[in-house]
């Protein structure tokens, strides 16, 4: 089973891609072999699209089972159409959408700065509880953490009290581990789903032991 790969010759695959338990979104011209490793891996289709123009499309949209959430000045019936699923657009000036969002399919995190009508396009489009807060004091939530329906895992410096509201947050409970030989943001350099894993390929072998018994997938 192949658990690393580079998207754009780079480790850093969660900024350019993002996966659901159905979908994964990758810039266009991610190699085919990548695109193929994914599909099997994630057991996903995968889609190639840009994100308001950019290939950046981790660090700018964050999707769950139900919709896609996705920054201002997008459009909702392209990546509609594309997806087949719902997709809502953020008011924000906080639009980089992969970076501030942390969602799986019963709840969300999202930096703490985030209007109330934010909350209420992410709650609609998600169809999850949302709510405020911080990993490890930071506010890019998103790319602090991956969660999955089945696992979470977060920055090494994460606080007691952080972890005690993720695991309220989430039901879930919390990880800490790194990718790409020590990157302490994980979702950089992550993609999962509650089916498997890819990581970015600088990911080490205690890395993805860690990574694969934080997202539940040791026997």
């Amino acid at each position: 089973m192949i658990r690393t790969v580079d998207i754009y010759d780079t480790s850093i695959i969660g900024v350019f891609a993002t996966c659901t338990e159905d979908l994964a979104l990758v810039p266009p011209l991610t190699k085919p072999e990548v695109c193929t490793i994914l599909e099997e891996a994630l057991d996903v289709r995968v889609v190639e699209t840009l994100i308001n123009g950019s290939t950046v499309v981790g660090a700018l949209s964050r999707g769950n089972s139900n919709g896609f959430l996705l920054p201002y000045g997008s459009s909702v019936e392209e990546m509609q159409k594309r997806t087949g699923v719902p997709a809502g657009i953020l008011p924000d000036r906080l639009n980089a959408v992969g970076n501030i969002v942390l969602a799986n399919d019963s709840a969300a995190l999202v930096h703490p700065e985030l209007s109330d009508r934010a909350l209420e396009i992410i709650t609609r489009t998600l169809k999850v509880e949302v709510y405020r807060g911080t990993i490890a004091g930071i506010k890019n939530v998103g790319m602090a953490g991956v969660v999955t329906n089945k696992g979470l895992l977060v920055h090494p410096k994460v606080t007691v009290s952080e972890r005690e509201a993720l695991e309220e947050i989430f039901g879930l409970p919390v990880n800490i581990g790194t990718t790409n030989f020590g990157t302490q943001m994980l979702g950089s350099g992550l993609l999962a789903n509650s089916k498997n894993f890819v990581a970015g390929s600088e990911t080490t072998g205690p890395e993805l032991g860690r990574i694969e018994e934080a997202l539940g997938f040791l026997e």
